[in-house]
């Protein structure tokens, strides 16, 4: 009797000390699984402009100029630098992205990079930016491995690992392993 207990206290306390950590690594996990379908630290906006008056003197495209053509056709957008990249083309440096125009056609577009609120932050965890952090992530994932043992004798009875859990954990069990027989053995 003294052993299960023991069991419950270790469960939840150790559930209690991870739930900020195991939401972490949920979140990020869920935003890793879909990085192909878009991107967990960035929200990215495209804006396509059009500059009249092309084309543009290469030469006479002072930094006051490109500063007033930036007020013009991106007036919320902050100038910081600009360069021409080729004999037609200026890209202009703002604060989160650039703009880039063709100076002969006068079309061009404006990129923006905001951090994804909550995602860039978990994700940056995730990732394990210090030794320190790896060290505290080694110790969470050694709880959670206990946390899954001592959380499949905290009932007993029916509804226990002798009974209905033996099942669902067997269930459990077998959705990876049939994904490893079908994807990375290919046994099927």
């Amino acid at each position: 009797m003294k052993l299960r207990k023991l069991n419950r206290a270790l469960h939840r306390d150790l559930g209690y000390i991870f739930f900020a950590m195991t939401v972490i690594y949920g979140l990020s996990g869920i935003a890793l699984n879909h990085i192909n379908d878009w991107n967990p630290n960035y929200v990215i906006k495209t804006k396509e402009i059009h500059i009249q008056n092309t084309p543009l003197n290469h030469g006479q495209l002072t930094r006051e100029k490109v500063i007033t053509l930036l007020k013009k056709y991106a007036p919320d957008e902050k100038y910081k630098n600009h360069y021409f990249p080729s004999d037609d083309e200026i890209k202009i440096f703002i604060k989160d992205g650039s703009v880039n125009i063709n100076t002969q056609t006068g079309s061009g577009m404006i990129e923006t990079s905001k951090r994804r609120a909550l995602f860039h932050q978990v994700n940056y965890l995730h990732y394990n930016p210090q030794k320190w952090w790896t060290i505290f992530s080694d110790i969470y994932a050694a709880s959670l491995i206990i946390l899954a043992i001592t959380g499949l004798f905290i009932l007993k009875g029916k509804n226990g690992i002798t009974g209905r859990g033996a099942w669902l954990t067997i269930l459990g069990a077998l959705v990876p392993l049939i994904y490893l027989l079908l994807y990375y053995w290919k046994i099927f």
